[in-house]
């Protein structure tokens, strides 16, 4: 009887392919993965390479291609000659689309194992040898999964605290009625709460600070409050419900974003008329519009140079334009993230004593600024967002200004923000006990059921 040996092309496909599952046997133990048999079936090592790395998204395409190319060599190897280059051609798109996500589960690999990054040569020439060399070798070990793992665990559950906050029982009709009992979003699959248990009521007429870290929700919360990233919540501003009427109540809230979105060529007075022309409702007539702009120019300290090009203007002048473009239609609340920033302390004194005009003429003004303390005299009301322990961002104080100082045992808003900063991020560590504190103060006052 005469048998035939195989190619030596199939010998060496085995063969690499029995390096790489072993091999990945070997670094999934090492990386604590449950299941590291998963390296031996086709498409779901992909995806379980994925899951221990962080990149669950590649992950699953790289299983799911593994499996179709496999599929579309069987079918195709049977079929006709047009078939067959066509399945060919179809078959140079999977693998180079394959090649390039699984180099992205390498580099993030080499990261966790702390390698240099020329090891990607290796695994592009020879991916089976640098499965098992990695595998293996007791000198590499991984370096960083416990910042990964963090990272991909943070928000999935809040903290658990003594006692939830208080809601109220009746919403206040006037200023803006914050209950945001929740916002989460879908991040492959897992659920991750960004914001929990915020709830207060601000009076017209109140400029407030919005304080907290460097991601502890305060952008979240401001998207949530204008309506951009709606929440599990009900925002009533002046006793209207901002989701259910947004199409109205969009012209009844302003926001300045940090960055001036300013068209240099154009003079003051023309910038704003245009935003004015593009933000008012449509019933809103030109002489009523004209009146408009020129009130806020005037209420800025714009109107003398309005006929100057906004690209001759200083700094604080572009951000006073800035503000004027979304004062001109005249919103209930406004909302500014650093309306300081960039500027020196006189300067920036000067745009807050602007916004605490504007606020004194009966709106809301929601500020957020890196330097509170220079201003901090200017303020009513202090809202202080933190991460809890379960990276979730949560309310740990909503008062005035002295009664936050108070509340925190410290001297400055700055103080004030290192006590509830996360223990790495240079911080106290003490955010989920002053987000029980507050919840528990909330429950006295509104004497209800926790939520």
């Amino acid at each position: 009887m005469k048998f035939d040996m195989p190619p030596i092309s199939l010998v060496r496909s085995v063969l690499e392919w029995m390096m790489f599952a072993v091999g990945m046997q070997r670094v999934f133990r090492k990386l604590n993965y449950k299941h590291p048999w998963h390296s031996w079936i086709p498409g779901l090592r992909y995806y379980a390479f994925g899951k221990t790395v962080e990149l669950p998204l590649s992950g699953a395409l790289c299983g799911a291609l593994e499996v179709v190319l496999f599929f579309l060599s069987t079918f195709f190897s049977t079929a006709g000659e047009r078939a067959q280059l066509a399945g060919a051609l179809l078959t140079l798109v999977g693998i180079i689309t394959l090649l390039v996500y699984s180099l992205r589960l390498d580099l993030r690999l080499i990261s966790i194992f702390d390698l240099r990054k020329r090891w990607i040569i290796l695994f592009l020439l020879f991916n089976g040898v640098a499965w098992l060399i990695l595998g293996f070798k007791k000198k590499y070990q991984p370096q960083h999964t416990a910042e990964f793992m963090e990272e991909w665990e943070a928000g999935t559950e809040p903290a658990v605290t003594g006692t939830s906050i208080a809601r109220r029982k009746t919403a206040s009709a006037s200023g803006i009625s914050i209950d945001v009992r929740e916002r989460m979003v879908k991040d492959f699959g897992k659920k991750r709460y960004l914001l929990k248990d915020i709830a207060m009521d601000i009076p017209n007429g109140s400029l407030v600070l919005l304080l907290g870290g460097s991601g502890a929700g305060k952008t979240t919360l401001v998207n949530a409050l204008i309506g951009y990233e709606k929440a599990d919540a009900t925002i009533l501003l002046n006793g209207e419900d901002v989701y259910k009427k947004y199409d109205e109540m969009k012209y009844r809230i302003g926001f300045v974003p940090q960055q001036n979105l300013i068209r240099g060529s154009d003079t003051v007075i023309r910038t704003v008329g245009d935003a004015a022309k593009m933000r008012l409702p449509r019933n809103v007539k030109g002489k009523e519009r004209n009146q408009k702009v020129h009130e806020v120019l005037d209420l800025l300290g714009l109107y003398a140079g309005s006929e100057g090009l906004v690209s001759k203007k200083s700094g604080g002048q572009l951000r006073r334009i800035s503000i004027a473009m979304e004062l001109v239609m005249d919103p209930e609340l406004f909302v500014l993230d650093e309306p300081d920033s960039g500027l020196d302390g006189v300067i920036a004194r000067e745009i807050f004593a602007k916004l605490r005009e504007i606020a004194d003429t009966g709106k809301i003004v929601m500020v957020i600024t890196h330097t509170p303390d220079r201003v901090i005299d200017l303020f009513d009301k202090v809202i202080v967002l933190a991460k809890d322990s379960g990276r979730v961002d949560r309310l740990a104080f909503y008062g005035n200004p002295e009664e936050a100082k108070a509340f925190f045992g410290r001297d400055s808003m700055e103080q004030i923000v290192l006590s509830v900063n996360r223990k790495e991020d240079g911080g106290e560590g003490l955010a989920d006990q002053f987000i029980e504190r507050y919840a528990e103060l909330t429950r006295e006052r509104e004497g209800g059921e926790a939520a």
